[in-house]
């Protein structure tokens, strides 16, 4: 009872949900209180602010400079490209001077819609991280007039406090047709290693020559505007618009002119088209996609969960989502085992085109993790635990898990070899996938301690349950590297190479441990301690190590009156719930499954933080944990070497069907019905 009245009092302080099961909507903001909600096309993302016209961050992919925390790479603020200014008859319209202030995220679409009242007008601005251009966004502001009124509208560029040398741009482009005018600026990130640039413009719905005229203004070294005047009559509705691009040197050679060539690019497609074809985009997507027939609102958050894995990544890259996506600076944008055990089986299993960046982001990385094995007396390649642009260890050296924590290496492993079972793509297989799965092995039967049959042990690691440090034989690790081996033998067969005969003798002799009962070990020196989150119930799924329906239940019910209901990450529940729909059990699925994220919710628009308490959204990585508990769990989806089956699982009483449509290459239908 305890437990369901702190789930419904966490529920109720969030916004109450449109019925509409693409709207997420907070129908009043309370600043004191808010998490934002992010917009964006798996290269920019815009994090929305409370105040009026204003948005919070602007964060960019892929770029990394050595700043603030622990001496290593971190993700770096981009010029806010789409802070704006509003002032109706001289008064600038900021939250202590409006009413009504309402917004909402259409996931449909990934159109984040503002709107609220003002001195004698009422005022919606929508904005979009473009899907279809990588670098750019654009904003719609409508002014509607209650009385004859005058607006100044301006687009502000400021830049980041951390960035420096500034240098501020301002153009006009005459054209027969149109005039472009462009407000630009760049600067230098921390250590001057990437020069950042950003660039926007107004677009007018008056035909040319009657638009607005443009004044470029100067405040200071840091920031620079420009702005235009126009009287409103009574009862007259007025729509202008900012379009702009963000890029930086670590995407582009010549990033400043670039910045403005996309600028004007999109200004030239004009409005509608933007918007067309990015609505085109986000429909494609939604091609694949999960229906549960029964819970509305069960609904609405797996559409938010997807949403949120679809906008943080991106098809046709080398870049993989942090366990924050694109929604702030946590975790300094690192990518770690979040990505391949967590978030990337999900995307595969809905959009192979999309997970293929994610495991090239590790391949382009591969020789610098041969380097990391080889500083520590390894073979083969070892992944770091932190990764960054360049693909060396990132974690700053307070934290254990950096020299420690191997089982990542095999995370990468198994994911190429998914991506591979799959595709079915032998080139890629050939090309990619086994210079990964070859290296990877040979880490492990270098870094396996030979002690004889059956204790070939690896000794000295931080394991998957990060409370247990320096810890010998952990059970995920151990399973996950003869998983590594195996998947390793298993890729030479299919491009005939003869595999190395070692990795099947070391595969045979990684001990799995036991408690007396029969109850898998979470390591040597383990003894019913409490755990952060999930590490043997992991045997069973994904790693297949455990397969025995009993084992798994006795697995499961030793190991989830272990987790403490505070202060841990979401991914634990997302797996119990996987393994109890799998065994028949829907019910306690269901329990766990929304255990899981419900108290982990924030206002107004239920983004998940990482735990229960916290404030850092968007968990990313617990929404790719609760999607795989929906498409694997609850769907019983099951990616074999031949391709995606279906195996038995159960729902929940009250759910009458899951849907689940455009799965793996061949975009196919799954369903189960209760």
């Amino acid at each position: 009872m305890k437990k369901f009245f702190l789930l419904f009092i966490i529920s109720s302080n969030v916004a109450a949900q449109s019925p509409d099961p693409w709207k997420i909507t907070a129908p009043s903001i309370d600043a004191a209180n808010y998490h934002g909600i992010t917009a964006a096309n798996g290269m920019i993302g815009i994090v929305s602010s409370p105040e009026p016209l204003q948005v919070k961050d602007v964060v960019l992919a892929g770029a990394y400079d050595l700043y603030g925390r622990g001496r290593v790479s971190n993700f770096l603020r981009s010029f806010n490209l789409l802070n704006a200014w509003l002032e109706i008859d001289g008064q600038r319209i900021n939250r202590s001077n409006t009413t009504n202030l309402q917004q909402q995220l259409d996931m449909r679409h990934a159109a984040f819609t503002s709107s609220f009242s003002a001195a004698n007008a009422s005022v919606t601005y929508t904005y979009y991280s473009l899907r279809h251009l990588p670098f750019t966004v654009l904003m719609d502001v409508t002014v509607e007039a209650n009385k004859a009124i005058t607006i100044t509208g301006a687009s502000v560029m400021e830049a980041p406090d951390a960035l420096k040398e500034v240098q501020n741009y301002y153009n006009e482009i005459d054209r027969p047709h149109t005039t472009i005018s462009l407000l630009t600026s760049s600067a230098r990130s921390p250590t001057g290693k990437l020069l950042m640039c950003a660039s926007n413009t107004f677009m007018f719905s008056e035909p040319h020559g009657n638009e607005p005229r443009i004044i470029h203004e100067m405040w200071d070294n840091n920031m620079h505007l420009v702005k235009f005047t126009r009287k409103l009559k009574a009862g007259e509705r007025y729509t202008f618009s900012i379009v702009g691009s963000s890029i930086t040197s670590a995407h582009h050679d010549d990033p400043l002119n670039e910045a403005e060539r996309m600028t004007i690019y999109a200004k030239l497609q004009g409005r509608e088209r933007l918007i067309n074809f990015h609505n085109a985009a986000w429909d494609n997507l939604w091609k694949s996609d999960i229906t549960i027939d029964g819970d509305a609102q069960t609904q609405h958050d797996v559409h938010s969960m997807l949403y949120h894995l679809y906008s943080f990544v991106r098809e046709g890259t080398s870049l993989s989502p942090s366990p924050m996506g694109l929604s702030g600076l946590g975790y300094n944008g690192h990518v770690f085992w979040d990505t391949e055990l967590w978030m990337y089986p999900a995307v595969l299993v809905l959009h192979p085109d999309m997970a293929k960046s994610m495991i090239e982001y590790r391949y382009q990385r591969l020789e610098a993790a041969r380097r990391n094995a080889f500083n520590r007396g390894y073979k083969g390649a070892m992944f770091p635990w932190e990764s960054a642009e360049s693909g060396v260890e990132e974690t700053p050296v307070w934290a254990l898990s950096g020299p420690f924590e191997h089982h990542i290496t095999a995370c990468v492993a198994i994911a190429a070899w998914n991506y591979y079972c799959v595709s079915q793509d032998k080139t890629w297989l050939r090309e990619k996938g086994w210079p990964i799965l070859s290296a990877t092995a040979d880490f492990w039967a270098s870094r396996v301690e030979r002690n004889g049959h059956g204790k070939y042990d690896i000794r000295n690691v931080v394991a998957a349950d990060e409370w247990a440090e320096n810890v010998d034989n952990n059970a995920f690790t151990n399973a996950a590297a003869k998983a590594n081996l195996q998947f390793a033998a298993l890729a030479a067969a299919v491009l005939g190479i003869g595999p190395n005969a070692d990795w099947e003798l070391v595969s045979k002799n990684i001990p799995i441990l036991q408690l007396p009962d029969g109850t898998t070990r979470e390591h040597a020196t383990y003894n019913g301690e409490g755990i952060k989150q999930a590490d043997v119930n992991l045997l069973a799924y994904p790693l297949k190590e455990v397969i025995n329906p009993t084992r798994i239940r006795q697995d499961l019910e030793y190991y989830e009156k272990r987790v403490p209901h505070e202060g841990t990450p979401a991914m634990t529940q997302a797996v119990f719930a996987l393994l109890y729909a799998r065994l028949g059990n829907g019910e306690k699925a269901l329990h766990w499954f929304k255990d899981g994220y419900l108290p982990n919710l924030l206002p107004p628009f239920r983004v998940i933080a990482e735990t229960r308490g916290g404030t850092n959204p968007y968990f990313a990585t617990g929404a790719g944990g609760m999607l795989q508990a929906m498409l694997m769990g609850f769907g019983g989806l099951e990616i074999t070497p031949k391709g995606i089956v279906q195996v038995k699982s159960k729902l929940p009483a009250a759910w009458k069907s899951i849907t689940i449509t455009g799965v793996g290459i061949d975009k196919k239908t799954f369903s189960i019905k209760n």
